[in-house]
C-alpha cells in the first residue's frame, strides 16, 4: 500500500511517499513544495495545486493522509492563508480520487513517538529509527509529512486494514 503524506503550507508545504506491507514502511521519497514570497496568493496556490497533482500521478498513493491546521487565536490571518493551502491539496486528492485521512498534529505525534506533545526533534528522531534512515528528515515540514503518512499506516493497523 502506497501513502502520501503531506504537511500543508503555504510557503513550504512537505510532502512524504511512503510504501507499508507485510508490518515494514519504506520511504519513497519526502521532499517540499517551495513558493516565492514574491508570488501572489492566487499565484503560491495555483504552484501548489499543480505540484499536488504532479505528486499524486507520479506515486498513485492509495491514500493521502493530511496534517489538520492548527491555529492559534493569536494568529488568525495564518490559519486563513494556510487554510487556502490545506483547501487546494484536499480538492486536488479529491479529483484524483485519492481516499484522504485527516490526522491532528497531536495525534500524529502520539501515534510517531506515543507523546501528542514531543517535540520536533523527538518526531525526526523516532522517524530516523523507524524507517532507518541515515540522518533524521529535514527540514520539518518533511518530517511531518512522513509522520503523517506513518500515522495513517498506524491507523489502518490498529483497526485491522493492514
Amino acid at each position: 500500500m502506497r501513502i502520501l503524506g503531506i504537511d500543508p503550507g503555504l510557503q513550504v508545504c512537505g510532502y512524504a511517499c511512503i510504501e507499508a506491507g507485510s508490518g515494514q514502511e519504506r520511504l519513497v521519497e519526502a521532499g517540499v513544495i517551495r513558493t516565492a514570497r514574491s508570488e501572489t496568493l492566487a499565484e503560491k496556490l495555483d504552484r501548489i495545486a499543480d505540484d499536488i497533482t504532479t505528486l499524486l500521478g507520479r506515486f498513485e498513493p492509495d491514500m493521502v493522509a493530511v496534517e489538520e491546521l492548527y491555529s492559534h487565536y493569536a494568529h488568525p490571518r495564518t490559519a486563513i492563508l494556510m487554510g487556502h493551502a490545506r483547501g487546494v491539496i484536499l480538492q486536488k486528492c479529491a479529483e484524483a480520487g485519492a481516499e484522504i485521512k485527516s490526522f491532528s498534529a497531536t495525534r500524529i505525534k502520539k501515534s510517531i513517538t506515543g507523546n501528542g506533545r514531543a517535540s520536533k526533534q523527538q518526531v525526526q528522531r523516532t522517524i530516523q529509527t523507524l524507517l532507518s534512515l541515515g540522518e533524521p528528515p529535514e527540514p520539518d515540514d518533511v518530517a511531518d509529512a512522513i509522520a503523517a503518512a506513518m500515522c495513517c499506516v498506524n491507523s489502518m493497523s490498529s483497526i485491522g486494514l493492514r
